[in-house]
């Protein structure tokens, strides 16, 4: 008994040295990861003309500095040194790469780069620093800031080619996101109709020397079939949408409930980039926070782009695709 005990103790230790390791590289990353992201947000804030876009981003570079600072302690609780960063080769290829492909680029690259620690940082906290208790709930706190920052960067740099400028009219007509959906179905089931239909009819024609009776069955039956295909079709489509909507209203619901001064600075940063000075940004967004239904929509409409006006009855798509195809 004595003997397994000894021999168990080695082989517990071992695999606590090893898990400790493994937590102080994840950290050391998750620090590099912060400081680089900081260094880029304020280079690109003194290439940047515009004062607005340029307190966003060194409002982000700050809050990635902080970060940094909540990792550089966590190294020290573990008793590992802080690693230096040098100005290597690799870091000034990036600088002269950002610099090359201009801003919009840049910005574009650390959107992606956000969004990658977003969900780093979820994983980690389930994963490899479950058992990190004294920074769990920063994890949670510095992926959801991740989060907002690669949306902030996204409305920073908007695509504007026809479909997206197409799309904010609709939005922001209405009446054109209640009623145009099944307009396109009807148009798309016309088109479907007459090449499904003109196909059946043509090969049937053939196989039967132009048998009046064979042609007209063939006809009726390619006809039903089709139209019923579409207007299935049209229902689920519509119908998948409305609930792809529901589920990112449901999730932009649980972030407001989880952190909502975060929300609210979100939602003051969308209204600077649309013209609005600072502190007119955070009133109007102070306002809409004190009605969280309000705020859920607004976050909705500003980073998703989604209304819940937008979706037709899935039952008139149907309808309109089913006719229209018949």
């Amino acid at each position: 008994m004595k003997s397994e005990t000894s021999q168990g103790r080695p082989a517990s230790a071992a695999a606590a040295t090893a898990g400790k390791h493994e937590t102080v590289e994840v950290v050391r990353r998750n620090w590099r990861a912060e400081v680089e992201s900081a260094q880029v947000y304020r280079e690109l804030a003194a290439r940047e003309a515009d004062e607005k876009r340029k307190a966003i981003l060194l409002r982000m570079a700050e809050a990635e500095e902080r970060h940094a600072q909540r990792w550089a302690k966590k190294l020290a609780d573990l008793g590992a040194p802080i690693p230096t960063f040098p100005d290597s080769l690799g870091r000034r290829f990036k600088r002269w790469l950002n610099r090359a492909l201009g801003t919009e680029i840049a910005i574009r690259r650390m959107e992606a780069a956000e969004e990658k620690h977003e969900a780093e940082f979820r994983d980690q906290r389930d994963h490899a620093l479950a058992d990190e208790h004294d920074v769990k709930d920063f994890l949670q706190e510095s992926a959801l800031e991740e989060k907002a920052h690669a949306r902030a960067l996204q409305s920073m740099v908007p695509q504007l080619g026809p479909r997206t400028v197409l799309d904010t009219i609709l939005k922001r007509e209405r009446w054109h996101g209640r009623g145009g959906s099944w307009v396109a179905d009807a148009i798309y089931g016309v088109n479907d109709g007459l090449g499904a239909v003109f196909g059946i009819v043509s090969g049937v024609a053939g196989a039967t020397n132009n048998a009046q009776h064979y042609i007209l069955i063939s006809g009726l039956a390619g006809m039903i079939a089709s139209s019923l295909s579409m207007g299935a079709g049209a229902y689920l489509a519509v119908k998948s949408e409305a609930e792809v909507y529901e589920a990112e209203i449901a999730r932009e619901k649980a972030e407001v409930e989880e952190n909502p001064e975060e929300e609210i600075e979100e939602m003051s940063l969308f209204y600077q980039l649309q013209g609005f000075s600072p502190e007119e940004a955070q009133r109007m967004a102070e306002r809409l926070g004190e009605n969280p239904e309000q705020l859920v929509q607004a976050m909705a409409q500003s980073e998703l782009g989604l209304s819940e006006h937008r979706f037709p009855s899935p039952w008139k798509s149907s309808a309109s695709a089913a006719i229209s195809t018949a």
